[in-house]
């Protein structure tokens, strides 16, 4: 009744309806594929409760876990929910960004660097994190060019990108966008599979899949997990989190290890090997066994039903004790130990120990993931409305309102005027400040995208926020132009249309990279909405404008000199007035009573470019070290 579909035979063409087992690859230390060793690994967490002394006790999230995973074969990663299998999963590919490890973990008899696991290892994740604007060819052809060798021609990548959505049965969708919630494209199956392309484009040495089947039809998820299989028998190491696989899926893999409460329930082949140990732990159970596990029951249902039935009775610790007791488990010490000892005597192949011995997360070099970037984000950001509207219109509905309310007086310099000249140059500088607010979304919304991407090894997080920027500042630089142009000559502003324009693009550049330096730390989007129009209000009572630096308090003329938009106005001023010698009010003239006179006004505009570096270093430093994902 509880029966197991062996392993298919890897040297026959990929079947579902072949059931031959296999024989499995031995491990060879200079074989080239990676080997990982687990011994006694726990992660520890900080409990979330407090104990009767009032204070939080260390709470062993993985505890004690002891386990090998080999390359050619594939490893399941089993339990109740709360297990800590996927807390295991991240551990392995040093995803982990909170708690302590404990215990020792080696690749090949090597601890592993971030920068190797980011580079070498594959990583698909159980919630899919992929670009809505791109279509699943372009999506793969993206991660190609920035993970795979710049040496290594396109038309490689490009026919490893087509294999892949041949494997995968992506062809009928490949030139379909992938869609949001809002604009509808692929489907969730389809996600699903392009997520998992992703993971295998660049042929890692481990891959780590976290549910891979969740969301998939039963076909479609034995079409994945085959690929997956075929991969493994190429001498890949597979480690991947199960929920109820159906029976064949499950019978693709080849190891087994069941966890409950973080500790090792079982460990060993997956076949009637496995079958057997659980059979030995119905009598734990308290509910009737032939109940729980009936008939039309799989065997990873079989399994899984015994240990959830037995950790609902709290007998999980019971399950661990009598597997760390067991022959298996001292059979498992022997053969670890071996492992361990074999990779200590044994030298290296040259690749794999270069590989291991990385230093750099990425494969390719920052100016050419910015090149990437532009290439298919860039591009298609362009094409689409959603991405233009916000940055363009609201430049442009106000510099047609302010040139229509001013129309034609910035040439007349009668002291009556000169106010009205003064305040529509402070509002065109002020609310570079406000539209900043445009360019919070774009940041916020993307930070799972950016931690995946991150920790794939796609590029660094300078490399990202300087390919945003620019994203940013091309299409501003190009409508600024225009919109600059129709205000300065609508209005008849005097003197260098120059400094008009390049004042007005360099306070738009200061907004953007404040906006991203706003949406860099604050932990959601209506923090961060929050945050922008607060500071941009209170640029407006220290430009000058409002209140004369001369007569600020002495206890807050110093926020004036932190304020670009003092210098964005400040340059435009200098700019209108610089030859109009005429006294105005107190028989001084417009830019002595302004605190401006003898002013550079291209000075100002390099004052007020060193805000937009200031911004950038503050965003690039937050991008690098910030965890935005406690896991």
């Amino acid at each position: 009744m509880h029966t197991v579909v062996p392993p298919i035979d890897a040297a026959k063409p990929l079947n579902m309806a072949d059931g031959k087992n296999a024989q499995l690859p031995s491990v060879d230390p200079q074989a080239g594929g990676v080997t990982l060793t687990l011994q006694n690994l726990s992660f520890i967490v900080k409990n979330v409760k407090k104990g009767p002394d009032g204070k939080r006790s260390d709470l062993a999230l993985v505890n004690n876990v002891s386990a090998w995973f080999e390359p050619g074969l594939m490893s399941a990663l089993m339990g109740p929910s709360g297990s800590g299998k996927t807390t295991l999963l991240d551990l392995l590919a040093g995803r982990k960004t909170i708690g302590r490890v404990e215990g020792e973990l080696l690749f090949s008899g090597i601890r592993p660097s971030l920068e190797y696991r980011r580079r070498y290892c594959g990583y698909v994740e159980q919630f899919d994190t992929l670009l809505p604007i791109l279509t699943v060819r372009e999506m793969l052809l993206y991660t190609a060019e920035l993970k795979r060798q710049l040496s290594e021609p396109l038309e490689n990548k490009k026919a490893e990108v087509e294999k892949l959505l041949t494997q995968l049965c992506l062809n009928s969708c490949a030139n379909v966008r992938i869609g949001s919630p809002a604009a509808r494209g692929i489907s969730g199956g389809q996600a699903k599979r392009t997520n998992i392309a992703i993971a295998l484009v660049t042929h890692p040495r481990v891959i780590f899949l976290d549910e891979p089947t969740t969301g998939l039809d039963s076909y479609t998820a034995n079409e994945v997990m085959l690929t997956v299989q075929k991969l493994a028998r190429a001498g890949v190491t597979v480690v991947a989190t199960v929920h109820s696989p159906t029976a064949f899926c499950f019978s693709l893999f080849d190891r087994l290890l069941m966890l409950v409460g973080g500790r090792t329930v079982y460990f060993g082949p997956q076949d009637q090997r496995a079958i057997d140990y659980f059979q030995t732990c119905k009598p734990f159970l308290e509910s009737d066994p032939e109940g729980l596990m009936g008939p039309g029951h799989n065997s990873a249902e079989f399994m899984v039903d015994i240990i959830t039935a037995g950790d609902r009775e709290g007998k999980g610790p019971a399950f661990a004790d009598a597997y760390e007791t067991s022959s298996l488990a001292s059979e498992n010490t022997a053969t670890l130990q071996t492992h361990i000892a074999a990779f200590k005597d044994a030298q290296l192949p040259p690749n794999l120990a270069k590989e291991l011995a990385v230093k750099h997360a990425t494969v390719t070099p920052w100016w050419w993931g910015i090149y990437v970037y532009v290439k298919y984000r860039t591009s298609q950001n362009y094409k689409d409305p959603a991405f233009l509207m916000p940055r363009v219109m609201d430049k442009m509905l106000i510099c047609l309102l302010v040139m229509t309310l001013y129309l034609g007086i910035g040439d007349n310099l009668h002291p009556n005027n000169i106010i009205n000249i003064s305040a529509v140059l402070f509002m065109l500088s002020a609310t570079t400040g406000f539209s900043a607010a445009a360019y919070v979304p774009s940041l916020v919304m993307e930070r799972p995208l950016f931690v995946r991407e991150r920790n794939d090894g796609l590029f660094h997080a300078t490399t990202y926020l300087t390919a945003k920027l620019l994203d940013e500042i091309m299409i501003n630089a190009i409508s600024a132009l225009g919109i600059a142009a129709f205000t300065f000559y609508g209005i008849q502003l005097l003197n260098n249309f120059g400094v008009f324009y390049v004042s007005y693009i360099v306070g738009i550049c200061v907004g953007i990279a404040m906006a991203y330096f706003v949406a860099s730390f604050a932990p959601s989007m209506d923090v961060a909405n929050a945050i922008v129009p607060i500071y941009a209000v209170t640029l407006l009572f220290f430009a000058g404008f409002l209140l004369r630096l001369s007569q600020m308090p002495r206890w807050w003329k110093w926020y004036s000199y932190i304020n670009f938009a003092r210098y964005s106005w400040g340059a435009v001023m200098i700019n209108q007035f610089k030859n109009h010698p005429d006294p105005w009010i107190d028989n001084q003239t417009v830019l002595e009573y302004y605190d401006l006179v003898g002013i550079s006004e291209w000075g100002y505009i390099g004052y007020t470019s060193l805000f937009f570096l200031f911004f950038y270093i503050c965003t690039a430093i937050v991008l690098t070290f910030k965890k935005y994902q406690l896991r």
